[in-house]
């Protein structure tokens, strides 16, 4: 099913404005929470305790934060969360102006940004069709946008000046993110006010965490837009576990180099967000992501072989168009399908699953390497990625995509908009047609 491609309503100007201020402050601290810990301790693993501290909170609250976002007021969710992180920036830079920084504190700080990101990002998820109608062109417009701003600041301006920042002071990077969550907070407080979703049964919170993951599990279309950015972060923390290992050791890529070999996946990554929407016209959305976790695999498969440099860093930006449209198309998808009650925790539940699945990817990376060879991670990743494309080419057809479009389409009256579905209301069992019946953290 398509939509003709309307105008992004003014209230998305502002909640793009309000992501990319946001984005480029989260590039900046990504960059400087790390070299100002290094500052602190040599030590690797107090170094790894403040990196992963930021993702603890999708493993822990993932499900149940889906379920608390679909409780609450999304754009409430969303502004209040942003000024709490600006305050709650405030501490380590207080700190770091008075020579007060500590190993603990910027561990605490980097697990509290991560839970303010994980109602943030899940809140965002759910406002969006809310904003857009849950039209689908629109929804795949407004995602590409997206996307290439959170990459383009992320990714290419937020570290460099982060890195340049913290020449000023370790103080000065961390007031930089605490003034974008600010001003984010302030657009995002301003954005048009939505029907707030009312569940059709006041339930406990464990209950409608659990029917939120089942709803995902239940549903085959769900379900293999959940595998692919799962089993996609197997594959890639394995490559990136050894990545710059290979550069240095197999292509004698230098640290200089390993820089641009990045910029290169992040210029496919914009590139790729840039035609999703256009790969989704020409091969309808389910082939569209079909192709590209082929490409990604493909891609892989091309790193792996690389004689050299720019071979390498060819099969890196193909690699990352193929995420970069993914990242557009799926989320998009998902958006369009799911009940506007449901959609914080069947986002959450997608978004823990790519969480827990990142740290098995680091592990297989480490231990293939050790075991075998520097390349083995490569080889082992694009076999694992085709393997998923295989899998997940019926579970994401274009036959199983437009009946589910159809089946929202019919059930999105003025009852769904709000929320309110009947009290009867369950999640579907597997059909004979595979059509998405009425019944999950994006990137």
């Amino acid at each position: 099913m398509t939509s003709d491609v309307g105008k992004l309503p003014a209230g998305f100007g502002r909640l793009w404005t309000a992501q990319t201020v946001s984005s480029l402050g989260d590039g900046v601290s990504h960059a400087a929470l790390p070299l100002i810990a290094l500052t602190l301790t040599r030590d690797p693993m107090a170094l790894a305790v403040v990196t992963a501290a930021g993702t603890l909170p999708w493993l822990l609250f993932g499900v149940l934060g889906g379920a608390l976002v679909d409780r609450w007021d999304r754009r409430r969710t969303m502004w209040v969360v942003d000024a709490a992180r600006a305050v709650l920036l405030a501490i380590p830079a207080a700190a770091a102006a008075l020579d007060a920084l500590s190993i603990p504190l910027l561990t605490a700080v980097a697990f509290l940004l991560g839970l303010g990101g994980l109602f943030f990002d899940t809140a965002a998820t759910a406002y969006l069709p809310d904003l857009l109608g849950r039209d689908p062109a629109l929804l795949e417009r407004a995602n590409s946008r997206l996307r290439g701003a959170q990459t383009a600041m992320s990714g290419f301006a937020g570290p460099p000046a982060g890195s340049a920042l913290l020449g000023l002071g370790r103080a000065v990077p961390l007031v930089a993110d605490a003034v974008s969550f600010l001003l984010s907070a302030l657009l995002v407080r301003s954005l048009p006010a939505m029907p707030r979703p009312v569940p059709e049964v006041r339930e406990p919170l464990l209950r409608q965490a659990r029917a939120g993951a089942s709803y995902v599990f239940r549903d085959r279309l769900l379900l293999g837009l959940a595998l692919r950015p799962a089993v996609g972060n197997v594959a890639f923390l394995a490559v990136e576990t050894v990545l710059a290992l290979f550069a240095h050791d197999r292509l004698g890529i230098d640290t200089y180099g390993f820089g641009l070999l990045l910029t290169a996946e992040a210029t496919g990554g914009l590139l790729g967000a840039g035609i999703a929407s256009r790969l989704g016209r020409r091969l309808g959305t389910g082939t569209a992501l079909t192709c590209t976790a082929a490409v990604e695999g493909l891609a892989i498969l091309g790193l792996a072989a690389a004689p050299n440099p720019y071979v390498a860093g060819l099969a890196l930006a193909v690699c990352g168009a193929g995420m970069g449209a993914t990242m557009v198309l799926g989320p998009s998808l998902r958006q369009a399908i799911v009940p506007a009650h449901l959609m914080g925790r069947v986002a959450s539940t997608s978004r823990m699953l790519a969480m827990c699945a990142a740290p098995i990817g680091a592990f297989l990376g480490g231990w293939l390497a050790t075991t075998y060879d520097i390349r083995t991670p490569l080889y082992a990743a694009a076999v694992l990625l085709l393997a998923m494309t295989a899998v997940t080419a019926s579970m994401t057809s274009n036959r199983r995509v437009e009946a589910a479009l159809r089946a929202a389409a019919q059930a999105d009256g003025p009852e769904r908009r709000a929320g309110n579905e009947p009290k009867d209301f369950k999640a579907p069992k597997e059909a004979k047609e595979p059509a998405h019946e009425s019944a999950p953290d994006v990137l």
